[in-house]
């Protein structure tokens, strides 16, 4: 059997698709890898923490199966801008959606909309350098900063706000963000949770970064670190262990502050042309849900990120469910031909390394749904674009960015890498 397969999507869901497809199927398959950007990767390029550079390397693996005989990279090319879904059926013999799940979950609360109220994956594209979020979409001018969430994205943000311009200069983060960093004025960050510690998403690495933090002392209310532990696992007893520690401990006087809330909800967000403060109510568990006590505080902060959950958007011609902000599915099959995987089929669970057997089993599907099929595609993708005038981004044409990123490094004396700001000078460096 031999197979022609496009994967829209070129984060580690639509990787991982890509190297399923190369060793499942019993013929010769080509696939064909479709990103609206210049770059592949995805979130390990544009929402892993600069500092972690233990899970970007993932990005080495990743890299491996994009130079795979019969695999291709055509950035810049984007779904319902430049091919639609009956473009893609006809080039292709199936189509595999792996776009994800990055954006945020509304808090619901009045003022959510006032200028310095943001989703934390704004924060984090920023740091990140994608090219959707230029320089100046930030500017850290407020002492007091509010982080609205407890999961591991969450800690990303706090502890890069908490860091000095200076720890971050080896990471890859752009000069201009490295700027606007070295310029920040914040110095209080407030990390809330409507629930105990005990229901923190974060994992205990993550939360042990936090406390050896050198720019910030972290901080936690002896009363909020009280948790129920029975029957809880391993991974919560060591968070709240840790959180206890802290509670315990004076604050050393470090340039800034780092306040961990528990059992806080935000209500509403008060200011008049732009956020001025947070009003938290004090929660319990009743019966299991999170209700209010009536007991209110305000926070004088400047900017609101809001790190409560990611969800899915619907692709122009893709079926989507509004309940669970996902593609329906049976084990990755959408409809004839076409095949999900990835947090748009399941939802934002798991590790990145989740995907992977995730998308073997999308690829399982497709495969068995093919077999001794004909193949049916009787158009090419390289014409339809080149008649429409797009040229698409090639796999050698990111090694070009990827070597401007590296020189770039090298010339300011920062690390391996420093990423490009935009798409003009990634397109610039690649000679678009």
């Amino acid at each position: 059997m031999s197979l022609r397969v496009a994967v829209v999507g070129s984060g580690p869901a639509g990787i991982y698709t890509t190297e399923a497809l190369m060793k499942q199927a019993p013929g010769t398959v080509e696939v064909d890898v479709l990103e609206r950007l210049p770059t592949p990767y995805g979130l390990v390029r544009y929402g892993v923490a600069p500092d972690h550079t233990s899970i970007k390397s993932i990005a080495g693996y990743l890299r491996r199966v994009l130079e795979l005989p019969g695999v291709r990279f055509l950035g810049g090319v984007e779904l319902g801008r430049d091919v639609g879904v009956a473009d893609l059926l006809d080039c292709y013999d199936a189509v595999v959606y792996c776009t994800g799940a990055m954006v945020d979950r509304r808090m619901g609360v009045p003022g959510e909309d006032l200028p310095g109220s943001v989703a934390a994956t704004d924060f984090v594209n920023w740091y990140c350098g994608h090219p959707d979020v230029p320089a100046d979409r930030f500017v850290l001018d407020s002492s007091e900063v509010a982080v609205v969430g407890v999961g591991n994205v969450a800690v990303d943000v706090v502890r890069v706000l908490a860091k000095s311009a200076e720890e971050l200069r080896a990471t890859d983060v752009p000069e201009e963000v490295l700027a606007r960093l070295a310029d920040s004025q914040v110095k209080a960050i407030h990390m809330i949770g409507r629930r105990g510690p005990e229901h923190a998403k974060f994992t205990l690495k993550e939360l042990r970064e936090l406390g050896e933090l050198a720019n910030a002392d972290v901080c936690v209310r002896p009363d909020e670190a009280v948790a129920d532990l029975t029957d809880a696992s391993r991974q919560v007893r060591g968070n709240v262990e840790v959180l206890r520690g802290w509670a315990a401990r004076p604050p050393a006087g470090r340039p800034r502050r780092l306040d961990i809330r528990f059992w806080m909800r935000p209500v509403e967000i008060l200011g008049e042309d732009r956020v001025e403060a947070l009003k938290l109510e004090r929660t319990r568990l009743e019966e299991g849900r999170v209700v209010g006590t009536g007991e209110f505080e305000i926070l004088p902060v400047g900017m609101v990120l809001r790190s409560v959950g990611y969800r899915s958007v619907p692709l122009p011609g893709v079926p989507f469910s509004e309940s669970t902000m996902t593609v329906p599915n049976e084990a990755g099959r959408i409809r004839d031909r076409e095949y999900v995987a990835g947090w748009l089929k399941r939802g934002p669970t798991g590790v990145i390394g989740t995907n992977k057997s995730d998308a073997a089993e999308t690829v399982r599907t497709l495969l068995s749904d093919l077999a001794g099929r004909d193949p049916v595609r009787h158009a090419g993708l390289d014409a339809l674009l080149a008649s429409r005038g797009v040229s698409p981004v090639t796999y050698d044409h990111w090694l070009s960015i990827e070597a401007a990123e590296t020189a770039l490094a090298r010339t300011l004396g920062r690390g391996e890498r420093v990423k490009l700001l935009g798409l003009k000078a990634m397109l610039d460096a690649c000679g678009r």
